[in-house]
């Protein structure tokens, strides 16, 4: 098992994409957490990248826990093998219970709905509602428009140097999660309260 997780919350797309090497890393993914021990996390469908994952992690003997809202039935079609399926009410309990029973978030390709997690991971992190890293899987240069404008966002005042290296990239899904596993939250600004 990997020092410091025990499961892994995995964003990406219901859709394949266009290059088939998405595919093969979704795959890749899911087998290399099946086979460090660890549990998937992820939405629940099984079409696309989404199935693709939590597929290759079941074929290895993983556990796999699937988080989806009743009433998407229609747009992503759940997934009926997993090794437990959550229903929720609405796509932020999902998110909440998907960062609830997480350890790390690694970001495989997608679209506006992976972007619109990873982007909430991130902003929950920096702000100190959690201390949980995010990494990007690069494959072919996907992420690499947005890896240069955080990095802007930084060069400009708006995310401080020490939040943005807490935000991983890289094309190997083994190096990868080998920096979420060595993750340490960064001091939180004195000004939060978290506290009611």
């Amino acid at each position: 098992m990997t020092a410091g997780l025990t499961a892994v919350c995995v964003f990406c797309g219901s859709n394949r994409g266009t290059d088939p090497q998405f595919e093969r890393e979704a795959q890749a993914v899911g087998r290399l957490i099946a086979g460090q021990g660890l549990t998937l996390v992820y939405g629940g469908a099984q079409l696309g990248l989404m199935g693709t994952v939590a597929n290759a992690a079941l074929a290895a003997g993983g556990r796999v826990v699937g988080i989806i809202p009743r009433n998407f039935s229609d747009l992503e079609v759940p997934h009926h093998n997993l090794s437990e399926v959550v229903l929720v009410g609405s796509m932020h309990e999902r998110k909440a219970l998907m960062a609830e029973r997480s350890d790390a978030f690694f970001v495989l390709p997608g679209g506006l709905g992976t972007l619109e997690e990873a982007a909430e991971t991130m902003s929950w992190t920096q702000l100190g509602l959690q201390g949980m890293p995010t990494g990007f899987l690069n494959v072919n240069g996907f992420y690499d428009p947005l890896l240069a404008q955080l990095d802007r966002m930084v060069e400009q005042g708006f995310v401080r140097p020490e939040m943005r290296a807490g935000i991983y990239a890289d094309d190997s899904p083994e190096r990868l999660l080998a920096r979420l596993a060595e993750f340490e939250p960064p001091a939180q600004h004195k000004w939060i309260d978290l506290e009611p």
